[in-house]
């Protein structure tokens, strides 16, 4: 099981990465739901830590609909992100009417050669999820979509997950589950989804506040459930 924690300070990422984060999403504004972190901040946590850091790419919170200065911006920023050596970025793009936008993303996938990529919960306001998922599966370049199965609270949507997961079976895409997991329901959720990608960000802050520091012993814990559902197979 690897465990994705989201980082907004270089502490945050140093502290997931010694009690066993697997990877880094990277981002500023965690309460819009995530943005472009500064440059300095992204080469800090990058030149700092060893886990694999993924930087969001989204230059508003206003929607996931981008125009070409929107469009302008995005590219400006993947190109420093390769520049500064970070792993990867995470990114989406939708239509109007609630359709992965196509244009737009083949331009940030052209820029983000060489960079690994997560498409993100703008996957979530699709107004069909196995569709969606089929069209993304279609680029060889996307490695993970970030999910919530459609819902705000991916444990309202174990259902919708396993049928992600099967889809994307034996593809070079993971189905990467996050958004109101808990520690305790890890077990059961794993058993239930079949996933083996987990994402987490107040669920592994103090107090579940997301503008508290990170609590290390929930990320050990969530490791040590992910150490015991791999060994009972």
């Amino acid at each position: 099981m690897l465990l994705e924690v989201i980082a907004t300070t270089v502490k945050d990422a140093l502290l997931a990465e010694q009690s066993g984060a697997d990877r880094i999403e990277l981002i500023t504004g965690i309460l819009e739901g995530g943005l472009t972190p500064s440059y300095g901040l992204i080469d800090e946590v990058v030149h700092s830590t060893k886990i694999p850091v993924q930087v969001m790419i989204r230059p508003h919170s206003q929607s996931f609909c981008y125009d070409q200065r929107d469009l302008g911006v995005m590219m400006k920023d993947i190109q420093t992100v390769k520049r500064i050596g970070a792993h990867g970025i995470v990114l989406g793009a939708l239509t109007s009417d609630r359709r992965i936008d196509h244009e737009t993303l083949r331009r940030l996938l052209d820029e983000a050669e060489g960079l690994s990529v997560t498409f993100h919960r703008a996957f979530d306001e699709v107004s069909n999820l196995e569709k969606a998922l089929d069209e993304l599966l279609a680029y060889n370049q996307i490695d993970r979509v970030l999910t919530s199965g459609g819902k705000p609270n991916v444990l309202d949507a174990q259902e919708e997950i396993r049928q992600l997961v099967k889809k994307a079976e034996h593809s070079h895409l993971q189905i990467l589950a996050g958004s109101g997991l808990t520690v305790g329901a890890i077990p059961s959720f794993l058993q239930s989804t079949g996933v083996t990608e987990i994402h987490f960000g107040r669920g592994v802050r103090v107090d579940h506040n997301p503008l508290n520091e990170i609590d290390t012993e929930k990320i050990k814990d969530i490791k040590n459930i992910g150490r015991d559902h791999v060994a009972n197979g």
